[in-house]
């Protein structure tokens, strides 16, 4: 009979001892994380054999289950295994890879392109990679924490500015009068208001004081611009923003990330950039699929229209009922809710209502403005969105949220 080996008493463990926040949440039934999806049906999913309204996913162009995306991983699997078993940098890289890339560097418009494991690493890879002693990063405090985990592991000098306060970012550029390296890298759609950076007034900062700009298109690509190819295409900016930054664990319904620019920027990260070099590859399953959403998302312009065809109504829907859902341009659709509790409250009810939403509590937000995330993808049907706006009125109407 197998016994559980009792942890140690060491003094590094205590604070996890005193971690009590979680269960408490837990025993009060109102735990809203790690949640075990059993099934995924596209816009609906499965847990404890109740079906529930998917309005919490980044599956902005509902590709997931395209039957062109599970073949083409499909047969990527048979023909090169379940996975790369090293880094790209030695025995891992695909020629799968560079096709993605070659396509990715189209795509945006740039010169070349690099495929890293996920986004959170080519964030990571790009930041810590481009930015040396003595250099600057500036950053959005709204910024993605993969951005500020890759300037944590920067040696350069940080430095945040006031959400969206481009006349703080001058300042703060305006004093710096050492001639050195800087980096500005924001959002281009930001995860938790759904507000889009203003690239216009961004990049004449950065070519007057002479550094690069780097946008994350974690949330933009498929959703922005006339081709879907994000905040620079929507701007009509894409040869004044330097690197575009991006994932596919969202419209291009896979995992991994990249980053597109100049060529020589890119051969530099190739051989800099540690989140690349010390893991293992992109699998050729989720690299062939990438490669198939990506064909998809240029082929499909109708499923961007339907998109936001469903934006627009959940926006307004939640508007006429009252609803604070801030700034939002986009398909991140943030219901203020107030105080912590009353937001995890609601959330339960929503979720036993059968619509599943993201609770959005400090630290990413004050504690008075708490939140639920709501989302729409292209193929959430008119009923479906409406099911959901019927479900926050009642339930806001019963907290008194709205009246």
């Amino acid at each position: 009979m197998a016994t559980t080996q009792v942890a140690r008493d060491v003094a590094l463990f205590e604070k996890c001892r005193n971690f009590t926040r979680a269960r408490e949440v837990q025993a009060m039934g109102l735990y809203p994380y790690f949640t075990p999806i059993a099934e995924s049906e596209d816009t609906v999913v499965k847990i404890d054999g109740k079906t529930k309204v998917m309005m919490g996913s980044n599956n902005y162009l509902g590709l997931t289950h395209h039957p062109k995306v599970l073949d083409a991983a499909q047969a990527a699997l048979r023909k090169y295994g379940s996975g790369c078993t090293g880094s790209r940098f030695l025995n891992g890289n695909l020629d799968l890879h560079e096709i993605l890339e070659a396509q990715l560097a189209e795509f945006f418009n740039k010169e070349a392109c690099l495929v890293f494991s996920t986004g959170y690493q080519a964030n990571l890879g790009v930041v810590s990679g481009l930015v040396g002693r003595g250099e600057n990063v500036y950053l959005d405090k709204l910024d993605h924490a993969s951005i500020v985990d890759g300037a944590k592991l920067s040696h350069g000098d940080v430095v945040r500015f006031n959400h969206g306060d481009l006349a703080g970012l001058e300042r703060k550029l305006s004093r710096d009068d050492r001639p050195r390296g800087a980096m500005i890298i924001v959002d281009g759609v930001y995860s938790m208001e759904g507000d889009i950076a203003d690239v216009p007034r961004l990049a004449p900062i950065a070519q007057r004081f002479g550094v690069a700009l780097a946008v994350d298109d974690a949330h933009s690509v498929g959703v922005l611009g006339p081709t879907g190819a994000g905040t620079a295409e929507h701007f009509g900016m894409t040869d004044e923003v330097d690197l575009i930054v991006g994932t596919f664990s969202k419209s291009l319904a896979s995992i991994g990330g990249f980053v597109a620019g100049a060529e020589y920027v890119i051969h530099y990260l190739k051989h800099h950039a540690r989140p690349l070099i010390f893991t293992a590859a992109l699998p050729a399953s989720n690299t062939a699929g990438v490669l198939a959403a990506l064909e998809i998302l240029r082929r499909e312009p109708e499923r961007r229209a339907a998109l936001w065809d469903n934006t627009r109504r959940l926006q307004e829907g939640l508007r006429n009922l009252k609803f604070d859902i801030g700034h939002t341009e986009t398909p991140i659709v943030p219901v203020l809710i107030g105080p912590l509790e009353k937001t995890f409250v609601y959330w339960r009810k929503l979720f036993e209502a059968g619509v599943f939403t993201n609770p959005v509590v400090p630290p990413a937000v004050p504690p008075s403005q708490c939140r639920l995330r709501a989302s729409v993808m292209a193929t959430h049907t008119a009923d479906q969105v409406d099911f959901a706006l019927d479900a926050f009125a009642a339930i806001g109407r019963e907290l008194g949220v709205i009246s």
